[in-house]
């Protein structure tokens, strides 16, 4: 009797070890699923962002804080080319709060004032200028220059009014 106790104990924890066996098998299969999922969405994100830091890198590619030849001309006059973005960009902005319209723009409104809208530094010396009136949109091109007494000298290139 003793010996067929051990038997059927013995079947039970076999049994028990197979089906503890399959379990643990079939966990770690979904589980590994799951791990490659996981490491094939983050491998695609990582090509998503390398791919959106090239495209930021040529955007940057023409702007005053990405050219290192316009930052070392600064450099050389003594300016650092973030304060110079920031007090030439007030500057401008300023320029639209003087009544009859912003000095800067060679072009009359026709539904108001001109105004600058948008700006952005090409390099150490231009400025792509948005322009509008509320209804009319354009563009300029500004340049601009310290001169020996390094005070802003800010002179319209070209501008143009998109037709309505």
């Amino acid at each position: 009797m003793k010996s067929k106790i051990f038997m059927y104990l013995f079947f039970f924890a076999i049994l028990l070890i197979v089906f503890q066996y399959m379990n643990q098998k079939s966990i770690f299969e979904s589980q590994e699923k799951t791990i490659n999922s996981i490491t094939e969405s983050l491998q695609q994100r990582n090509d998503s962002i390398d791919s959106l830091h090239e495209e930021v890198a040529d955007l940057r590619y023409f702007s005053l804080q990405g050219n290192d030849n316009a930052m070392t001309y600064l450099e050389n006059l003594g300016l650092d080319a973030a304060e110079v973005e920031n007090s030439i960009t007030e500057a401008i902005y300023e320029k639209n709060l003087i009544k009859g319209g912003n000095p800067l723009i060679p072009l009359e409104g026709m539904d108001g004032e001109m105004r600058v809208n948008k700006l952005k530094f090409l390099n150490h010396r231009w400025i792509q200028v948005e322009i509008t009136d509320g209804s009319y949109w354009g563009e300029m091109i500004i340049e601009y220059f310290y001169n020996d007494q390094m005070e802003l000298e800010l002179t319209v290139i070209s501008s143009v009014l998109y037709p309505k």
